[in-house]
């Protein structure tokens, strides 16, 4: 491939997509964006026009895989428990719940007063329903299996065909009373139940929509603080509805947000200045321009992006030293300080920045240090040495990318950077939108992905057992027996041992990167222009993006 001049794809835009999985950041204070179909508000009114990046591709609780899905479902929907401004789990659907001497079994007291948008009560049998279905092998969910398996007891016997459905350690004892038990104790339980698989669902319902169900407003029922009005899965606008019918629809202030797929930063600018929007992420070529903006902020993120390295479909990146040579051969701080100009940082481990502390409270990143970074002269040698292992001195790969902004300039770079740096490697790229690449990394049809993650739940585990073999989001055919007992050790025998099971996670993402099995490039912020009128909606660090439930619009702004 040739050489690429640099100045002229800085000036591109930028915009920022989560790829898979939910987002993750510190909670801070923060709103949402969309061009108005109503023109400027009335003073006081409790509306907000929002954007969004990408369309909804599901909003069935049992099948999402994406963050966007899971911001919409997080207000349309809520669960056992929904976390507030300071991250911490809050009563949701559950008022309290006990937990076993042993850990293994909790048992939540539902609300009564909880109801789905269609007047029927939301009962321990619906969570009951949704649980099952979600790990049920003929539903074909990938986060049920993800999220539930080595967690409820049975799930993944279940999964795997070898145990019947309705032996899912999860039971109601009477409506309002739900018996969950465990495979084994689990310290981050009570913040996976906020996650939108565990939601529950409306069985009747469903079951009376069949296929249809969750592909538009008409077949969904809701039992969150808001309605999502006007949607259908081909939508590019759409509404969140005040849900007079929640439970505690007295603290929702918000009486509506609308959405609108907006892809070009420029025009998300154009559209905050005009005040159609109340946020505009901000490009790279944007961002000198607006960072003395008075409303200009930086959301920090937990997502890490890396290198997927496909082992099962080149010879090539079955070798670990051509592996090890990719992963050090491109220059990232240039990648952050330069392309992406947003506030990312360079990525030399999995696990991100400020976002588990050891048991002794170091920061995990600190504790286990740079484990990859970038370093020409030894990405060299690894090379020569992997091509001599191959008897050859040229490889032919492709690298796979989503085809938003982004993605097209940071994968001209990346090829840019390895074909300069390793002789005889010759990049292709291919570009697919966001739901095809999501399709090929399920098949496993690539070499080299541009591929992202960002924490389901506040512990280590979310990202450490993407890696375990043939794990459902593992997709790259990496497989390594004592990575495998560490993090299976890790959920099991040193469940209840903090400093061990964190030691497992350690030596664990050590060994990820001895073989090196991804390549880590940077951990993700967004830079974001928000209007002063917006108050109290919340970055969550796991789960839905946004919490939009205590948000509101400042009177007289």
């Amino acid at each position: 491939m040739r050489n690429v001049r640099w100045g002229l794809l800085l000036m591109l835009c930028l915009l920022l997509t989560g790829l898979v999985a939910c987002g993750g950041q510190d909670n801070t204070e923060q709103s949402n964006e969309t061009p108005s179909t109503e023109g400027t508000q009335e003073q006081g009114e409790q509306v907000l026009n929002l954007l969004s990046a990408e369309t909804i591709t599901s909003m069935d609780s049992s099948m999402a895989t994406d963050s966007y899905s899971f911001e919409f479902l997080g207000a349309a929907m809520e669960g056992l428990y929904r976390l507030d401004e300071n991250s911490n789990p809050v009563e949701g659907i559950a008022t309290d719940h006990d937990v076993s001497e042993d850990g293994l079994t909790w048992t939540f007291t539902l609300r009564e007063d909880a109801q789905w948008s269609n007047g029927d009560p939301v009962t321990a049998h619906d969570f009951v329903y949704a649980w099952k279905r979600a790990v049920d092998p003929n539903t074909g969910s990938e986060y049920g299996p993800y999220m539930m398996n080595g967690v409820i007891k049975n799930a993944e016997a279940i999964n795997n065909g070898e145990m019947d459905v309705e032996e899912l350690g999860v039971s109601a004892d009477g409506d309002y009373s739900l018996v969950v038990e465990l495979e084994n104790p689990i310290p981050y339980f009570e913040s996976l139940t906020t996650f939108p698989t565990f939601y529950p669902q409306n069985e009747a319902f469903v079951e009376e929509q069949g296929d249809d169900y969750a592909t538009s407003t008409e077949a969904l029922v809701f039992n969150g603080p808001f309605t999502l009005e006007n949607w259908k899965s081909t939508s590019n606008s759409w509404e969140l509805v005040k849900n007079e019918s929640y439970w505690d629809a007295e603290t929702v202030q918000l009486e509506k947000l609308t959405f609108e797929v907006v892809k070009d930063a420029q025009t998300a600018v154009r559209l905050y200045e005009e005040g159609t929007v109340d946020r505009a992420d901000l490009s790279s070529d944007l961002v000198d321009q607006y960072a003395t903006h008075e409303n200009y902020t930086v959301i920090p993120e937990t997502f890490i992006f890396y290198l997927k390295f496909n082992q099962t479909t080149s010879e090539a990146l079955a070798n670990k030293d051509v592996r090890a040579a990719i992963s050090r051969a491109f220059n990232k701080e240039a990648l952050v300080t330069e392309i992406l100009n947003d506030g990312s940082l360079v990525a030399n481990g999995l696990i991100p920045q400020d976002f588990v502390q050891t048991p002794d409270g170091v920061d995990f990143r600190e504790a286990n240090g740079d484990l990859v970074t970038h370093d020409v002269e030894a990405a060299q040698e690894f090379w020569e040495r992997g091509l001599e292992e191959l008897g050859t001195d040229t490889v032919e790969l492709e690298l796979l990318s989503s085809d938003n902004d982004e993605s097209k300039v940071m994968g001209e770079y990346l090829a840019n950077q390895l074909e300069t740096n390793l002789p005889g490697l010759d990049i292709s790229l291919r570009r697919v939108p966001f739901e095809q690449r999501k399709d090929l990394d399920a098949k496993m049809d690539y070499d080299i992905q541009i591929s992202s993650w960002g924490p389901d739940y506040l512990d280590p585990m979310t990202f450490m057992n993407l890696f375990v073999t043939e794990g459902g989001n593992n997709k790259m055919g990496y497989s390594n027996a004592e990575y495998d007992q560490l993090i299976n050790d890790a959920a099991t025998t040193n469940a209840s041992d903090k400093e061990a099971r964190y030691n497992n996670f350690l030596e664990a993402e050590q060994i990820l990167f001895e073989d090196a099995a991804i390549a880590p490039i940077y951990q993700s912020s967004t830079p974001q222009l928000v209007s002063s009128r917006v108050h109290g909606i919340y970055v969550n660090p796991f789960g839905p993006t946004y919490e939009y439930k205590w948000g509101s619009v400042e009177a007289g702004e």
